[in-house]
């Protein structure tokens, strides 16, 4: 027979076999289906702009605004996707969430240690996919493409203008790499502080880059109510850019 274990925060339903007494067959907890929202803030056209970055452009500055307004969001911040070779030969996807620091028609551009995990995923596989879920303003905006690497020069410009702690701890951080506590990456970067001299620049790593991200395909997604979301995408074509919509 089915147990039934109630707590505070969930229920778990435990079965057993009548043939192998104490085996658990079944596990349901943190039940969530009845959480939603339903959406009703805007609507997309059906002919859209045939410039995906002006739409784009338009989305961002509503997403700046908003945070600049006090809604507790990062508006530049979207999630990169590298897909990773396993040793036996598998495919696994990957996913961090990133700050945009530049963009225009030739691609969008985020920086990392290009030793980390996502870094060397690039390198062997340059097809990413970047999201940006601006869910106070009910949008999301999906892209696929393939990263570059940017030039040195644009890398340097940029990391010359990062707060200062954030360029010492470029230089403490091994990106990606296990290390044994809070306390030895904090000595890490006490130790790079001592390096680099508080009235002299900090230097770029030659470890830190930057990848633009050259897009392919650009969807803009509007949430509306029952879940009959608006979604219009736009592929890249020899002639500029095709516009389609997509069911929800």
């Amino acid at each position: 027979m089915p147990q039934r274990v109630s707590g505070r925060c969930h229920t778990v339903v435990v079965e057993t076999c009548p043939d192998t007494p104490g085996k658990m067959e079944h596990m349901s907890s943190h039940d969530l289906r009845d959480r939603r929202l339903d959406y009703d803030a805007n609507s997309l056209i059906d002919n859209p702009s045939a410039d995906p970055f002006e739409f784009f452009d338009h989305w961002l500055s509503d997403a700046t605004q908003a945070q600049d307004e006090g809604q507790r969001f990062e508006a530049t911040s979207m999630t990169v996707s590298t897909v990773t070779q396993l040793s036996d030969g598998s495919w696994q996807p990957q996913g961090r969430v990133v700050l945009l620091k530049e963009w225009d028609e030739e691609g969008f551009v985020f920086y990392t240690n290009l030793d980390s995990d996502k870094g060397r995923a690039i390198e062997t596989n340059p097809r990413v996919a970047l999201s940006f879920n601006w869910s106070e303003l009910e949008r999301q905006v999906r892209i696929d493409g393939v990263a570059e690497q940017v030039e040195r020069t644009q890398v340097e410009d940029y990391f010359s203008v990062r707060p200062r702690k954030s360029q010492t701890a470029a230089w403490a951080s091994h990106q990606s790499r296990p290390i044994g506590s809070r306390k030895e990456l904090e000595e890490a970067f006490e130790a790079a502080e001592e390096r680099f001299p508080s009235d002299e620049p900090v230097p770029t790593p030659p470890f830190w880059g930057g990848f633009r991200v050259v897009p392919e395909r650009i969807e803009f997604w509007q949430g509306r109510r029952s879940r009959l979301h608006d979604r219009i995408v736009f592929t890249r074509t020899e002639d500029g850019w095709s516009t389609s919509r997509l069911c929800p």
